[in-house]
C-alpha cells in the first residue's frame, strides 16, 4: 500500500512534493474559477445582446405595421406581449443557459467516459436518454398548451385593467365597479387556473427523470455486479462508472427541474413571434414628393374594412387647390375613412388617390405625411412641457414661431394661468389641463407644422362655443391657401366651405355649398333642419 503511494519509510513528508501537488489544485481552482467567470460574463452578454435586438426588432416591426392591425389587438394585449413577454424571455434565457451549457458538457465528457470504462455499461446508461426524451416530450405536449393560456390569459387581464385605468372616472359615473370587478375576477381566475396546471403538468417532469435515473442506476448496479463476479470488471472500474452515471443523470434532471421555465419562456416566444410575423404594411417605395398646390383627386376608388361588408364604392372627388371641403353625414357613412385613405393609414382596394396628379402609393408614406397636417378628435398630447407638445410636428421650430402659433390659436391665453407657463409638464393622460384645452394644443401643433394639406376631424368638438368662434378665425387663417378636408358634425362649423360633401353608406350623395345644399332640400337639409330646428319645435311644443 506504502509503494503504491509513493511513500519511503523512515524519510518523512516530502513537504516539497506536497507544497507542488498544493500549488496545482490552488491553480486548478483559480483557474476553474476564472472559467467561470468568463462563462458568466459571456452568456450574460449574449442573453442581454439577444433581448434587446429582439425588442428592437420589435419596435421597429411595430413601426411597420398598418393601422387595421391595431384596430384588432386590445391595447393591453399587446403591451403585455411587448412588456410581460419579452421580459419573460430574457428570464427564462439568464436562468437556462448557464445550466444547459455546463449539463450538455457534462454529458459529453462523462459520457465518453463511461463508454472509456465499460462499454456495456455504458450503453445501459445512455439507452435512459431516449425513454427520458419520450416521457418528457408526452408531459412537455400537455404543459406546454397550459403555458400558452397562461400567457394569453396574462395578456387579457392586463387589457381589462388598462381599459378599467384609463376609464376609470366612466366607470365611477355609470357605477359599474361591480361588474368591473367580476371581468377582473374572471379573468384572474382563468390566469390562476391555467398558471396551476402549467405548473403542476410541468413539475411532473422531475420526479418521471428520477424515476428513469434511479431505474438507470439499479440496472447499472446490477449488470456491473455481474461483470466484477464473472471477473469481467474490477470493483473499483463498477464503483468509478457508477459515480459517473450519477454525473450523467444528474444535468438531465436540472434540465427537467427547469422544464417550467422553459416552457414558460417558449409560450412568450410564440406570442412576440406572432407579432414579428404579422403582415406588415406594403413595402415604401424610394423617391420623394416635391412642393404641392394640394390638388387631391379621388378616381372611382374602393375600399371596405372588412371584405364581406362594402363601405366605399366607386367614389370619385376633386379638391382645387386651396378649398376647403366639408364632410358631413350620419356615422359610419365614411367620412373619417375618406381621410384616412388620404393620409395611407389603409390600403385602397380599388381605384386611385392623387395629389398633384402623383399617384401618393408612388412616393414614401413619410414624404407623403409630411406634407399633411391633421387633428382628431381625440387629442394625444405626451409626458412633456406645453412648449415641447406644441413643437412636435415641427421639432426645429423657433420660440418665436412656437408663441406665434400659440398666440394665433389662443392657447397663450390659457398657459400664462398655469404655474410654470410653457414649461408646464403635462402627463400622459393630460389630466392637469381641461379637455378643451389640450384640444387647442393640438390646433397649435398642426398651426406650426404649417402643412400643404389640413385634414379637420371635429377639432372643435371639446371646446366651448366662445373659444370655439375664436378657433374658428384661427382655423380659416390656418385654412387660407391650403386645400382643407373638414369632417364636423355641427354643421355651423362648415357653413364658409367651399365645397359640402355629405356622405351615406360610403357614396356622396350630395356636394355643393351651404346655399345650394339648403335649396335643394335634401339630405343635407334634412341633416341642418333635424340640427337646428328640431329643438326649436320641441320648445315650441
Amino acid at each position: 500500500m506504502l509503494a503504491t503511494m509513493n511513500v519511503i519509510p523512515g524519510q518523512g513528508i516530502r513537504f516539497e512534493d506536497l507544497a507542488a501537488v498544493l500549488l496545482l489544485a490552488l491553480g486548478l481552482y483559480v483557474l476553474s474559477g476564472l472559467l467561470m467567470w468568463g462563462q458568466a460574463y459571456i452568456l450574460n452578454g449574449v442573453v442581454q445582446r439577444s433581448v434587446y435586438r429582439l425588442r428592437e426588432e420589435v419596435a421597429a416591426k411595430i413601426n411597420r405595421l398598418p393601422l387595421s392591425y391595431f384596430d384588432g389587438q386590445p391595447r393591453g394585449e399587446l403591451l403585455s406581449r411587448v412588456t410581460n413577454d419579452i421580459d419573460n424571455i430574457a428570464q427564462t434565457l439568464q436562468q437556462t443557459m448557464s445550466q444547459l451549457l455546463n449539463g450538455l458538457l457534462t454529458i459529453i465528457g462523462v459520457g465518453v467516459m463511461m463508454f472509456v470504462v465499460s462499454p456495456v455499461l455504458g450503453a445501459i446508461a445512455v439507452a435512459a436518454i431516449p425513454v427520458s426524451v419520450i416521457l418528457v416530450s408526452i408531459i412537455g405536449k400537455q404543459s406546454q398548451k397550459q403555458f400558452v393560456l397562461n400567457w394569453k390569459y396574462t395578456g387579457e387581464l392586463n387589457g381589462r385593467i388598462e381599459e378599467a385605468y384609463s376609464g376609470h372616472a366612466l366607470v365611477k359615473v355609470f357605477g359599474r365597479q361591480r361588474e368591473v370587478e367580476q371581468a377582473f375576477a374572471e379573468s384572474n381566475s382563468s390566469l390562476y387556473s391555467a398558471g396551476f396546471r402549467a405548473q403542476f403538468i410541468s413539475g411532473i417532469i422531475m420526479p418521471t427523470m428520477f424515476f428513469v435515473g434511479n431505474l438507470s442506476y439499479v440496472l447499472v448496479a446490477v449488470v456491473g455486479g455481474l461483470r466484477v463476479a464473472s471477473g469481467q470488471m474490477s470493483l473499483g472500474g463498477v464503483q468509478a462508472f457508477i459515480q459517473y452515471s450519477r454525473m450523467f443523470t444528474q444535468p438531465i434532471t436540472q434540465v427537467a427541474s427547469m422544464a417550467n421555465l422553459l416552457q414558460s419562456g417558449v409560450a412568450s416566444a410564440e406570442r412576440v413571434f406572432e407579432v414579428l410575423d404579422a403582415e406588415e404594411e406594403p413595402a415604401d417605395v424610394a423617391g420623394r414628393l416635391n412642393p404641392t398646390r394640394g390638388r387631391v383627386e379621388f378616381e372611382s376608388i374602393d375600399f371596405s374594412y372588412d371584405p364581406d361588408t362594402e363601405l366605399i364604392k366607386d367614389l370619385s372627388l376633386v379638391a382645387e387647390p386651396g378649398h376647403t371641403i366639408a364632410i358631413v353625414g350620419p356615422t359610419g357613412a365614411g367620412k373619417t375613412t375618406l381621410v384616412n385613405l388620404i393620409m395611407r393609414f389603409y390600403e385602397l382596394q380599388g381605384g386611385r388617390i392623387t395629389l398633384d396628379g402623383v399617384d401618393i402609393t408612388s412616393v414614401p408614406r413619410h414624404a407623403l405625411r409630411e406634407n399633411i397636417g391633421m387633428v382628431l378628435q381625440d387629442t394625444w398630447l405626451f409626458h412633456g412641457t406645453i412648449r415641447d407638445n406644441i413643437a412636435y410636428g415641427r421639432p426645429d421650430a423657433s420660440e418665436a414661431e412656437i408663441l406665434a402659433a400659440a398666440e394665433a390659436t389662443y392657447v397663450d391665453r390659457f398657459v400664462h394661468s398655469l404655474p410654470d407657463g410653457y414649461d408646464t409638464v403635462i402627463d400622459e393622460e393630460g389630466s392637469n389641463i381641461s379637455a378643451g384645452e389640450k384640444q387647442l394644443l393640438t390646433i397649435a401643433r398642426a398651426f406650426l407644422a404649417d402643412p400643404a394639406l389640413l385634414i379637420l376631424d371635429e377639432a372643435t368638438s371639446s371646446v366651448d362655443t366662445r373659444t370655439e368662434l375664436l378657433v374658428q378665425r384661427a382655423m380659416s387663417a390656418l385654412r387660407k391657401d391650403r386645400t382643407s378636408f373638414v369632417i364636423a358634425h355641427r354643421l355651423s362649423t362648415i357653413r364658409d366651405a367651399d365645397t359640402i360633401l355629405v356622405m351615406e353608406h360610403g357614396s356622396i350623395v350630395e356636394q355643393g355649398n351651404h346655399q345650394e345644399l339648403l335649396a335643394r332640400e335634401g339630405a343635407y337639409y334634412r341633416l341642418y333642419r333635424s340640427q337646428f330646428e328640431g329643438a326649436i319645435e320641441q320648445e315650441v311644443a
